[in-house]
């Protein structure tokens, strides 16, 4: 898309490495002396209201404003902005995913929010939405990604980097153009990245309905039906049976209370201990740092897990669990999840597929009321009933989702590289107008949306 639009007609050396060549009418200057970071609170009405921003509601060029306090509440511990000043996110991960925008609509023009949001108030040398473009270019976002400090995962961009970051700069009115075109373009990809993400949404649903389907209704659409007496399930096939699950397990256990595991039993890379945060999208991703030793495994012997168990988290998402592999026995269940051995009228496989439908995340809800979900344990599991198909039925279902499975991953595959794809565009039409690239002086957005018309021709 960059090469659709020419470049400027002369340039000269920046000087600065990361710029190379700039429009030889542009100005090299450093953030600190086109904005003031982070400005100090002035003195105003503390009776008044204002507008308060959460850390998470910072996002990508918008800002959920569904907060509103009284200043004397939030004037000490908070940072202050104003209607006009750019936020952007300091600490990882909202950094790197960019969360930043220009507020506007702030409760009598004033807003106070996190601490980890810095606040960039321009001057008359640039323009506060070229500032919001100009902040999401890449050399910017590689050079400040690579000063964080700080430990974990809570890694801050420090102020001087912002500060002392070296840009290019035309004159306001130029600013302002680019922005404006930055504006029309990115709404655009903006809209057809939110198509595709319903797509996937779409197909994920999809998917998981004809799932949802195949477990609980088989896969003859011509055998009799009966009642099952569960008020999710309505109609199963006569033959099947329907049961409470302990009636089709051999074993529930919850994992070890904590006076029987204590954070000095941990070590690094040693036996996993699987907790809800392991379990992702039916899959086991154990932590090196969650792992104890051989002596802890064998004293926690009643905790071990083997091939075939299913593993339930029992905080958190209800439903999410996984089967446990020949590689994954003995491992531990962790504190805070619940393992299941099933008796043999289950296959674990299919077991799974029942337990992630939308049916049974249902009937785990209904069972939880009036505890919290930090208490899913093995009475509430027990309850749920499921359907139980003969053998070589769940062995022929297992069978098809895996090959309609395929079909839909596939398609997710093919949208999901489309918003990739799209998200660079994004990212390199900005960094392109920004740093002088391309030249869209000349730009409206009458021509630019024939232009549109053209492309789609």
């Amino acid at each position: 898309m960059v090469g659709k639009y020419q470049a400027y007609p002369e340039y000269k050396d920046s000087g600065v490495e990361w710029l190379g060549e700039v429009p030889a009418h542009w100005m090299l200057t450093r953030i600190k002396y086109v904005s003031e970071l982070t400005p100090k609170k002035p003195l105003v009405r503390r009776d008044l209201q204002c507008s308060f921003i959460p850390m998470e509601k910072l996002k990508t060029d918008s800002i959920i404003l569904d907060e509103i306090r009284v200043i004397d509440d939030v004037y000490d511990g908070y940072t202050y902005f104003e209607n006009s000043d750019v936020l952007m996110a300091k600490v990882t991960p909202c950094f790197e995913n960019k969360n930043i925008a220009v507020a506007k609509g702030l409760v009598n023009g004033i807003g106070f929010g996190s601490s980890e949001i810095y606040v960039l108030r321009v001057n008359e040398r640039v323009s506060n939405k070229f500032l919001y473009y100009r902040l999401q270019e890449d050399s910017f976002m590689d050079i400040a990604t690579a000063a964080m400090t700080g430990a974990g995962g809570l890694k801050r961009v420090p102020s001087e980097v912002v500060n002392n970051y070296m840009a290019s700069l035309p004159a306001v009115s130029e600013q302002k153009i680019i922005a404006n075109f930055l504006d029309h373009e990115t709404t655009k990809i903006d809209t057809l990245i939110e198509k595709q993400q319903q797509l996937i949404q779409l197909l994920k649903e999809k998917r998981q309905a004809v799932i949802s389907h195949a477990v609980t209704k088989g896969l003859n659409p011509d055998a009799p039906m009966r009642e099952s007496g569960v008020e999710w399930l309505g109609d199963v096939p006569e033959h099947w049976i329907v049961a409470q699950l302990k009636f089709n397990t051999l074993e529930m256990q919850t994992g070890p209370f904590g006076s029987q595991l204590h954070a000095g039993d941990y070590v690094i890379d040693g036996i996993p201990l699987i907790n809800p945060a392991h379990m992702i999208a039916g899959e086991i991703v154990p932590d090196s740092k969650v792992s104890v030793d051989k002596e802890t495994q064998e004293r926690l012997e009643r905790h071990k897990l083997c091939e075939g168990d299913l593993i339930f988290a029992r905080r958190g998402e209800l439903g999410r669990c996984a089967v446990i592999t020949k590689e994954q026995e003995g491992w531990l269940c962790g504190t805070g999840s619940l393992k299941a051995k099933l008796n043999e009228r289950l296959l674990p496989e299919y077991s799974y597929l029942l337990i992630t439908s939308d049916g049974v995340v249902s009937e785990l809800s209904l069972e939880s009321k009036g505890s919290t979900m930090d208490n899913l344990n093995t009475e509430t599991l027990g309850r749920v009933r499921v359907p139980v198909p003969p053998e070589d039925e769940q062995e022929g279902i297992l069978t098809y989702v895996h090959d309609v499975a395929g079909k839909y991953k596939a398609l997710i595959g093919k949208a999901t590289d489309q918003v990739t794809l799209l998200q660079e565009r994004r990212t390199a039409l900005i960094s392109a107008a920004v740093t002088g690239k391309i030249d869209v002086r000349n730009w409206t957005a009458s021509d630019q949306t024939q232009s549109n018309k053209e492309d789609v021709a």
